[in-house]
């Protein structure tokens, strides 16, 4: 990027992109609204301060830093932010889920969608992925970074901790990983559906360094995100437990697995609409 906006302009991007998010599942009557309000903060850091990239994209991604997408259910969000980040047309966030349309409820490759490098949305498989990419980087001697966000509940996928076994044997230090950790998924809370235990103490003793942020305040998670940076390079992977709120900005949508995947109606999308501000300009 260029130059990086102050905290005051990222917040404002944040609330374009809660009200993209919120018109977009409701158009459809489909989609996942609650971790996508709640990683918001996330995707505008990344995309608009911390990583090097380019909106002209390449699907190789040499020379620039990349990021994956695991828990792909929350495609809303990084759709927008790729739209508001001049990857693509704004316009087209109008076609999300329909019949022909490249912003399928999972992101997928085959439409050629600028931004979108897997298919995602099997969840388990992101980490894997990134740690290839990361090696890839290093074998190409590209010193950049590989971002990688998963969700809490997905860490119940065995394939994750063989990932996080082989990233810390191989000494995958350009990894950056991220776990959205609202403590929901689509059955109810994670305690109850089964419990992760001291998540920070498990991916510490596989070898990996640990950060902890508040993900819905902007200045902390950049704060995360850049002493993640700084962290690389010394032999161990990153991982960044990033606390939200699930349905943040939207007050009767936020703290409850009940909006992981439910579209607001007409009357609720004008309660959550009046309660994010217009910014960059709807679609």
């Amino acid at each position: 990027m260029s130059s990086m906006p102050d905290i005051s302009t990222l917040d404002s991007i944040c609330s374009q992109v809660r009200r993209d998010i919120v018109r977009m599942v409701h158009a459809v009557n489909s989609g996942h609204p609650g971790g996508s309000l709640g990683c918001t903060e996330y995707f505008v850091a990344l995309y608009n301060h911390i990583m090097k990239h380019d909106s002209s994209f390449n699907m190789e991604g040499k020379n620039e830093d990349v990021f994956f997408l695991s828990n792909g259910h929350i495609s809303p969000v990084f759709y927008s932010t790729l739209a508001r980040s001049d990857y693509f047309d704004v316009s087209e966030l109008s076609t999300f889920r329909k019949i022909g349309s490249r912003l399928q409820g999972h992101p997928a490759t085959e439409e050629g969608l600028e931004g979108i490098r897997i298919a995602s949305g099997s969840l388990g498989q992101g980490l894997s992925t990134g740690i290839g990419v990361a090696l890839a980087k290093k074998l190409n001697n590209d010193d950049n970074h590989v971002f990688v966000l998963m969700g809490d509940g997905e860490q119940q996928e065995g394939q994750v901790w063989e990932a996080a076994m082989f990233a810390a044997h191989n000494k995958v230090d350009n990894l950056i990983a991220t776990i959205d950790y609202n403590g929901q998924q689509i059955d109810g809370p994670i305690s109850e559906v089964n419990n992760l235990g001291d998540i920070r103490a498990k991916y510490e003793s596989f070898g990996w360094i640990v950060l902890e942020c508040d993900g819905n305040e902007m200045k902390a998670l950049i704060e995360t995100l850049e002493e993640a940076k700084g962290k690389s390079g010394n032999g161990k992977p990153i991982m960044i437990l990033m606390k939200t709120e699930m349905g943040k900005g939207v007050d009767f949508m936020e703290g409850t697995h009940k909006w992981h995947g439910v579209a607001p109606n007409d009357e609720q999308l004008a309660d959550a609409l009046s309660q994010l501000e217009e910014t960059l300009g709807d679609y």
